[in-house]
């Protein structure tokens, strides 16, 4: 399998399954001489991991970070960081009435008809399990990016179904289950994940990133632009199936002489763009919104094929998430740091005698 790493200079490559032994990734292009300890990322793999509240999977992984590799007396040492996980709370029982049956909206079927076999405990690799040590590669780079530019990349969870969660403030994001900004909506959103529970089915999700304090110039305009990147690694996070860029669709019906951001001495009077222009970081802040599908791990019988190409019904057992965007927010924003961090240093490899400076 190829695709495992992403990044130029700041490169991730991960492993592992979501029942495999352990989980672990390699980090390329770590700068050297910053103080980087375990703590700095088990906070983030704290918000994602499952097993946190009632209204999440309920599988309980303490996913406790091991740093391998890359550091020395609790500075990083430019050489390779490795990171590593083991899997402790797997129920691979729970798959067996599903090995030979390709569960609907899952990549049981691509994955078997690709390479022949699958892992059919959980999803394997395609697993939502994987993205636990993007989080933890993803704090990484968001404390280099806030250590030296004062950068915030946060998120929220901005609509689950038909419950927009307009945004408020972000003090209340981490005070509730559900990485939600208004204090107001999070009964709907109990009352919502309670009646998916009773009737097992799942819902759709819509996450926001807001991203300030961005140095302007990165981006690589052509095949890399900034916003072409961001949405590649977020594409990859499991179940996203859009990305919008400041307005996104709302441009659709949007007049040019309103879309467009205008410019003053005093900087720009608005940001349609969402903070990127020609696939280079303006300066403003970059806002990106991000949708995930409804997870198709639910005890509802849904028709499908097995592997004899017989029509069957199935329904997935174990534990799953009645919605994947809960514990998306802390995934994204390690997606939107990889990002974020690699085009700082290829722009510092070409420009960094323009602008930037340490």
């Amino acid at each position: 399998m190829s695709g495992n790493s992403i990044g130029t200079i700041f490169r991730v490559t991960t492993y592992g399954e979501s029942h495999g032994i352990s989980l672990g990734c390699i980090i390329d292009g770590v700068p050297p001489g910053f103080p980087l300890k375990e703590n700095d990322l088990q906070k983030d793999l704290d918000r994602r991991r499952p097993g946190n509240s009632k209204y999440t999977s309920p599988r309980r992984e303490l996913d406790i970070i091991k740093i391998m590799s890359g550091t020395f007396n609790g500075l990083t040492t430019g050489t390779s960081v490795g990171l590593m996980i083991k899997n402790m709370d797997q129920r691979s029982q729970d798959y067996n009435n599903i090995k030979n049956i390709f569960r609907p909206g899952h990549a049981d079927y691509t994955y078997k008809k690709k390479y022949g076999i699958r892992d059919y405990r959980g999803g394997g690799r395609s697993s939502a399990r994987e993205t636990t040590m993007r989080v933890a590669a993803g704090a990484i780079a968001k404390k280099y990016l806030f250590m030296k530019f004062n950068t915030k990349i946060r998120g929220y969870l901005s609509q689950m179904g038909n419950i927009v969660c307009d945004f408020e403030n972000w003090s209340e994001v981490n005070n509730n289950p559900f990485f939600c900004p208004n204090i107001n909506q999070i009964q709907n959103l109990k009352n919502m994940i309670n009646h998916l529970k009773k009737t097992g089915d799942s819902i759709g999700a819509k996450i926001t990133i807001i991203i300030e304090n961005v140095p302007v110039g990165l981006g690589e305009p052509v095949f890399d632009k900034l916003d072409a990147d961001l949405a590649h690694s977020l594409m990859s996070i499991n179940a996203v199936k859009g990305v919008e860029i400041g307005d996104g669709f709302k441009s659709i019906t949007t007049l040019g002489s309103h879309y467009r951001d205008e410019i003053r001495a005093n900087g720009f009077q608005s940001n349609h763009s969402g903070g990127i222009l020609g696939g280079i970081s303006t300066g403003q802040n970059i806002i990106i919104n991000f949708a995930m599908k409804p997870t198709s791990s639910i005890s509802i019988l849904g028709k499908t094929i097995d592997i004899n190409n017989n029509e069957v019904q199935c329904t997935t057992q174990g534990r799953h998430d009645p919605c994947v965007g809960i514990r998306a927010v802390p995934i994204g924003e390690a997606m939107v740091a990889i990002t974020l961090l690699d085009h700082l240093l290829r722009y510092r490899a070409q420009c960094s005698d323009v602008f930037l400076k340490d």
